[in-house]
């Protein structure tokens, strides 16, 4: 079908595909053995030859979106992106969802790079490659080795490689078309510092979002698809990959990271929930103007004032590892060892002996902020005094280690807002609503047509 649709409609053909989907499993299940045939009204053989096969290499069109083709090669790959960022654990309905909502985003990226083009901004292949290279060396591969894990994963270079390419020239339009006239008031900005300065010593958060737009008719869609997300998000699912693959608010490029702000350059709904929230807790689906969102609180500080966790340690870490298949009880000995032997260290100078009698690897560390740190490490390290040792921790796949605290220099007193951070932010919230608008506008007027 052919069709000229809003975002609305675009959202209600994508679950109508699914619940068609559901209906012709449904029909083919109903019909019967060759002897009940005549009641088709058809004039079938029973005794028949199909000629030819299917060819599983050809790939069919999933969507075709002003005329450029989504396959549903192309979904599997992105979709597998999502399953991995949940390490497969996802229960099949919960896949047939997140695989309309991946059509959905690559009906937006297309739309995206569609304008770029039409705008004549240009993404090169190098910029592609060079943060395609990057994303390799998160994983810590080169990019010839990432292109054969996401193989292996059901997925493809070219699947990544074309988000960053959308992403990119999406930011590109933007700066072309919205930032320029985009403008934020000096007055603003003081006005913003003088409240500032008068909260010193009140929390501020730093958070990640997940957005997903919605208007009054279709708000209860969008609150269901946000619990479906928060519940993948309890089970483990990577908030930075969801946040790039479904937020719809420009932090999506940087995993929906927000930055440091106060709960009071929150909406009220969200300024409500932020300071009621633990560290590495999500949140949501949260309702606010224009649809809802999902948080993360990724840390929190006090205003203006001094946090222990910006202290910079130096640390020595001591490890061990484990054959593979060793048993919990066949390590206990070994810990044990370990753990009486590492509460011997008087200092980072013996350190090194007692790591070389247990065949230990040894590490330098000089530059680790504490905050950079996981929680449960934070407390005991901000409570030890320098040469001492942490209590051992790990596992028996990863092995187990303890660390030494060989110096620390503490945080000085916190400098003053910063009027250009501050000007950025507010330009940022300013860009960001425009170009849901400019998104909007792109859905209503393309022409897509569904296979």
């Amino acid at each position: 079908m052919m069709a000229r649709i809003s975002g609305k409609k675009m959202r209600a053909g994508l679950f109508l595909a699914g619940a068609l989907i559901a209906g012709a499993a449904v029909a083919q299940q109903t019909v019967g053995d060759a002897a009940d045939a005549p009641a088709t009204k058809l004039n079938l053989p029973q005794n028949m030859t199909v000629f030819g096969k299917s060819d599983p290499n050809v790939y069919k069109a999933t969507a075709i979106v002003n005329g450029e083709i989504i396959t549903s090669t192309d979904v599997d790959h992105r979709l597998a992106l999502v399953l991995l960022a949940n390490q497969g654990r996802v229960s099949d309905e919960e896949r047939q969802r997140l695989r309309l909502q991946v059509l959905r985003n690559l009906i937006d990226e297309t739309l995206q790079i569609q304008e770029a083009k039409a705008a004549e901004v240009e993404v090169k292949p190098e910029e592609v490659n060079q943060r395609y290279a990057a994303v390799a060396q998160n994983f810590k591969r080169t990019p010839q080795q990432m292109d054969a894990y996401l193989r292996d994963q059901g997925s493809s270079a070219r699947s990544i490689k074309r988000q960053i390419e959308g992403e990119l020239a999406w930011q590109r339009v933007l700066g072309r078309k919205i930032t320029p006239f985009v403008n934020v008031g000096q007055e603003e900005v003081q006005s913003i510092i003088d409240r500032l300065n008068a909260s010193k010593g009140a929390k501020e958060f730093r958070l990640g979002e997940i957005f997903l737009s919605g208007t009054p008719e279709t708000m209860q869609e969008t609150m269901q698809n946000g619990q479906r997300i928060l519940q993948q998000l309890q089970q483990g699912g990577s908030f930075q990959a969801y946040a790039r693959q479904f937020s719809e608010a420009s932090t999506a490029a940087v995993g929906g990271d927000l930055g440091w702000i106060r709960a009071g350059q929150l909406p009220d709904a969200l300024a409500e929930v932020a300071p009621t929230m633990r560290v590495g807790q999500v949140a949501g689906p949260i309702p606010v103007p224009g649809g809802v969102s999902i948080l993360l609180l990724i840390d929190e500080r006090q205003v203006l004032t001094a946090d222990p966790r910006d202290a910079v340690l130096s640390l020595k870490q001591l490890a061990i590892s484990f054959p593979k298949g060793m048993t919990q009880t066949q390590a206990g000995p070994q810990v044990a060892k370990f753990a009486e032997e590492t509460r011997k260290i008087t200092g980072c100078g013996t350190a090194k002996p007692i790591a070389d009698s247990l065949s230990a690897e040894i590490v330098d560390n000089d530059q680790v902020r504490v905050r950079d740190l996981p929680p449960q490490l934070q407390d005991i390290l901000l409570n030890l005094q320098v040469g001492q040792t942490t209590q051992p921790f790990g596992s028996l796949e990863e092995g187990v280690r303890v660390l030494v605290l060989c110096g620390r220099d503490d945080p000085e007193s916190a400098n003053g807002p910063s009027f250009d951070r501050i000007m950025a932010q507010l330009e940022d919230e300013r860009i960001n609503r425009r170009a849901q608008r400019y998104l909007r506008d792109l859905r209503r007027d393309a022409v897509v047509d569904y296979q």
